[in-house]
């Protein structure tokens, strides 16, 4: 199941929302077990498609829940334009939904060199951002697997809408490796598996060098050969080898045949599987009149794939080591 509709649950996911900690930056750990205390009384049909998606995923690597409640438009706030959010801002229903599902799935994690190593992250345009930013607007963001260059890469990427771009025209892009793995030859899958390549890392993980070249080790390709998982990054991974730069350029291909298109419209969330596939975002054109596109996003880590050791809370903030 790739899309849930949760228009029949709204009233039980606004009392959800309703009883949690009004103001969730003042103490978020307090929050975010609030959120998991509330997560397992999620309804019975929303739960079920969360716990299933956990345990084996999917083969479009993404979970779409759709119809969940979400404030009138004139009863939100503008849409902002810096970052982070006040800790003193009160609790948006998304926010809220981000609170439960997250916790449903697992801890909510904070990276500290990225958005001053808080949790909840807003996404929104802004004027003259760095292309690799997902405060990129009028051009394309590139797929990426997010942060497949950390070794604490998180496994899933959450995005709420509360409000969507105006012309309703920005989609996520989603592809999936087990759709794209059919796609390859013997050869390159043997190329891609399991082998160490350069990658750069995104800006806020450059410790404020300009450019300090490819720092991390990426495998594009690991894990079960069968059902692989995907570490990629078409800015930042930058094979040195001949057939490795084209098995990855055939990687490439195959990825943009299988790509989906998600518009998020106010009231969906959207759930990446980060170790199956990669996303993108598609330009569109603010007004910067205060009702652009408003995005929230939270980073889970699971106890798979090695991302927990033991003794970790949600909520908690990890620094960055480069894989290698």
């Amino acid at each position: 199941m790739t899309v849930v509709d949760c228009t029949a649950f709204a009233g039980d996911l606004r009392a959800l929302a309703a009883s949690l900690p009004r103001v969730p930056r003042a103490d978020l750990y307090t929050f975010l077990e609030a959120a998991k205390t509330a997560a397992t009384g999620l309804p019975a049909g929303l739960a079920s498609a969360l716990d299933s998606f956990n345990t084996g995923g999917n083969q479009d690597g993404y979970l779409l829940l759709r119809g969940l409640p979400v404030e009138e438009d004139d009863a939100l706030p503008t849409t902002p334009n810096s970052t982070p959010a006040p800790v003193d801002r009160p609790l948006l229903v998304m926010e809220a939904m981000l609170g439960a599902v997250g916790r449903r799935l697992g801890l909510h994690t904070g990276y500290q060199e990225l958005r001053a190593g808080t949790v909840y992250h807003d996404v929104y345009p802004s004027p003259n951002a760095h292309y690799l930013s997902s405060e990129t607007s009028e051009v394309l963001l590139e797929f990426h697997t997010e942060m497949t260059y950390h070794t604490l890469q998180p496994n899933y990427v959450l995005l709420a809408c509360s409000r969507a771009d105006h012309e309703r025209t920005a989609a996520t892009l989603v592809a999936s490796i087990r759709k794209a793995l059919p796609l390859l030859t013997a050869d390159e899958r043997a190329r891609l598996y399991d082998r160490r390549m350069p990658c750069s890392v995104d800006v806020a993980f450059r410790g404020g060098v300009p450019d300090p070249g490819a720092i991390a080790r990426v495998k594009p390709l690991y894990g079960d050969p069968d059902d692989p998982f995907l570490g990629y990054d078409r800015e930042l991974l930058t094979p040195d080898d001949p057939e490795d730069a084209k098995a990855v350029d055939a990687l490439s291909k195959a990825l943009d045949q299988v790509t989906e298109a998600v518009h998020l419209t106010p009231g969906d969330v959207l759930i990446v599987d980060n170790f199956r596939t990669t996303h993108a975002r598609t330009p569109f054109s603010p007004r910067w009149d205060g009702r652009d596109r408003w995005l929230h996003r939270v980073y889970i880590r699971t106890d798979r794939n090695g991302q927990l050791s033991g003794g970790e809370r949600a909520g908690d903030v990890v620094s960055f080591t480069p894989r290698g």
